[in-house]
């Protein structure tokens, strides 16, 4: 049993069978099967969640569509739905939106979110703006929205037919944002930054 992240090798390739016999206090994500050690959130981070998950869920009362706050795991996998084995990329977005609820079980979402809200940290920002970039324009995220608290903006990538991610002007204070995905959604730019 493996009960402390020092007993894994920071150079191992793992797969989701393998996370799921982890039994340590330490929040980590996996892409494409390397560990991803997550420092705890800022509170203005955590600031940044709550008012996003507020406006996305009172958005989508009644709809199909539900709104998921990390801790929550998000399986990527090009293979298998089911094998655990086969699944080398497990993610914890800030917020996801999963319209599609046959991609939901007890441990989570097992396939690509609607839309994906990633909010930067000191640190986080190659992983945030490339690696999960590319992890998510690879499994088929329809959105992907990168908000920066220090320039306060909001990055919005969408996923075009050929499975490219086109990036939008980005949101700055006193813009609104808006989506197809969510479609009664408005989000006020400058109310995501208030502290």
């Amino acid at each position: 049993m493996i009960t402390s992240l020092s007993q894994l090798d920071p150079n191992g390739t793992y797969t989701y069978a393998d996370y799921l016999l982890w039994q340590f206090e330490e929040r980590v994500e996996l892409l494409r099967g390397k560990i991803r050690q997550m420092a705890a959130p800022s509170r203005k981070h955590q600031g940044i969640v709550t008012h996003f998950t507020r406006v996305i869920a009172n958005a989508l009362w009644n709809s199909p569509c539900k709104v998921y706050v990390a801790p929550f795991d998000v399986r990527l996998s090009r293979f298998s739905k089911t094998k655990n084995k086969d699944v080398a990329t497990v993610v914890q977005p800030d917020l996801c939106v999963i319209c599609d609820p046959g991609k939901l079980d007890d441990r989570g979402c097992i396939g690509a979110p609607d839309l994906i809200i990633e909010i930067l940290s000191p640190g986080n920002s190659r992983t945030e703006m490339k690696d999960k970039f590319e992890l998510y324009q690879e499994a088929g995220v329809l959105e992907y929205w990168v908000v920066s608290p220090i320039e306060r903006t909001i990055q919005v990538w969408k996923l075009t037919e050929q499975g490219i991610y086109i990036g939008l002007q980005p949101k700055v204070e006193g813009d609104i944002l808006t989506t197809p995905i969510i479609p009664n959604l408005e989000v006020d730019v400058t109310e995501v930054f208030l502290d």
